[in-house]
């Protein structure tokens, strides 16, 4: 910064303000840091007039020279166009590098990259990737028969399974936002790609990079049950969104529903368990009947899903041509329908429990929590303004919770 005493002798200050050579200044106390200090400044209210030399008679700074102070100035010296000078500089000591610029710098730095990892979290669509890492994890929990399963090499294998399961996940959620940026900014407009936070090439490359990690871990890891998950997975995700011939199969609703069930229902239990049963435990590759019991419920649980998701979203379906059950049907027929379908699931369960030959915890376990879980989503649903589309928007978040919970549900069967 250039001194007061480098501009004292063109400049007067009786009181706290005056003007000498066009120019209008005034002396401030400015707080500094956040220890309390205040320091002098200066405040110019124009540039002076050009002065090729330079300098004034009396030596004071002015002109051309002046201006380039502006220019050289950090931002945090100049205000609305004005120069504020710091009266304890040292003379024609210009600094450029001040400390609060890069307080500030460093502060802007870390709230870009506060945005990037909420936009990215939003990317990845949470509520499916939880769900996928319960699932992963109960249907592991299947294969263990006694206490003594659970080894370092049990825990090595989930997590072998785990991170390229959700790393296959944000690929097929990523695709089809890729694929929906203009139907996402009527239905979705929070999400990255249709609000504008990610470019279309962030979102390409993410997806590109998550499906390759996710298979690459599958071939590194050489468990054919995992590889093959992951393979079904993501040919399945990418027919469901991807806008080619002979795909975009969302386009239709039973190939939506279809695609959903198949990996929800089949690929996740049948490939994961089979994962740890056989490659990771190294048992004989048996289907056992809690197995059944867990691929038959989220068949109901998969169709349900499938048929929510599209409740809150039939503004943007119709504009966009997408004939989903809720465009065609209404949204109150698929919204009974779904809890008609998740209740008749419970009820299936509960007589499972209970006619099961395990022990009785496991019985009263079933019973109970499914008896539960069926009075919640009726309570629940009583409640639901059909004609709001937020109001449905939060019953399809709660029914992605009842998917959590029968997933907690899953690994009492024995």
């Amino acid at each position: 910064m250039i001194a007061l005493e480098a501009l004292r002798p063109a400049l007067s200050f009786p009181g706290q303000a005056s003007s000498s050579g066009g120019v209008q200044c005034q002396r401030q106390s400015i707080l500094v840091s956040s220890y309390g200090r205040r320091r002098q400044h200066v405040l110019c209210s124009r540039p002076l007039q050009v002065n090729p030399v330079g300098l004034g008679s009396s030596g004071a700074l002015f002109g051309s020279h002046y201006n380039k102070l502006l220019r050289v100035l950090p931002r945090s010296q100049i205000r609305n166009g004005k120069a504020i000078i710091s009266a304890t500089a040292r003379p024609m000591d210009v600094d450029v590098n001040d400390g609060s610029s890069v307080a500030r710098d460093a502060e802007n730095l870390v709230e870009a990259g506060v945005s990037w990892v909420d936009a990215f979290y939003r990317f990845t669509r949470p509520h499916t990737i939880y769900g996928s890492a319960l699932g992963v994890i109960s249907v592991s929990l299947l294969a263990i028969q006694s206490p003594a399963d659970f080894t370092s090499t049990f825990f090595v294998g989930l997590l072998q399974a785990l991170i390229p399961a959700l790393l296959m996940n944000v690929y097929i959620v990523g695709l089809n936002q890729i694929y929906d940026i203009e139907i996402d900014k009527v239905n979705k407009p929070y999400l990255p790609l249709a609000s504008g936070e990610f470019s279309l090439t962030t979102g390409i490359t993410l997806v590109t990079v998550c499906a390759a990690l996710s298979l690459a871990m599958g071939l590194v890891v050489g468990s054919r049950p995992l590889l093959w998950a992951l393979t079904v997975s993501l040919v399945l995700g990418t027919a469901y969104s991807a806008d080619v011939p002979f795909l975009r199969w969302k386009k239709s609703a039973v190939a939506a529903a279809s695609c959903i069930l198949a990996v929800r229902a089949v690929v996740v239990q049948l490939g994961f368990y089979l994962h740890m049963q056989a490659s990771v435990l190294g048992r004989t590759a048996v289907l056992t009947r809690p197995l059944y019991f867990a691929m038959g419920f989220m068949c109901f649980f998969s169709i349900v899903i499938a048929l929510a998701k599209d409740i809150p979203d039939v503004e943007g379906d119709k504009v966009f041509g997408i004939r989903s059950f809720s465009v065609r049907m209404g949204q109150k027929k698929v919204f009974w329908m779904c809890v008609a379908l998740l209740q008749s699931a419970y009820a299936a369960a509960v007589v499972f429990g209970l006619t099961s030959t395990t022990a009785m915890w496991s019985r009263v376990a079933m019973g109970l929590g499914h008896i539960a879980l069926a009075a919640t989503l009726w309570f629940r649903s009583q409640n639901v303004d059909l004609k709001s589309r937020s109001a449905i928007a939060s019953w399809y978040m709660f029914i992605w919770k009842l998917f959590y919970a029968e997933y907690l549900l899953i690994p009492l069967i024995r």
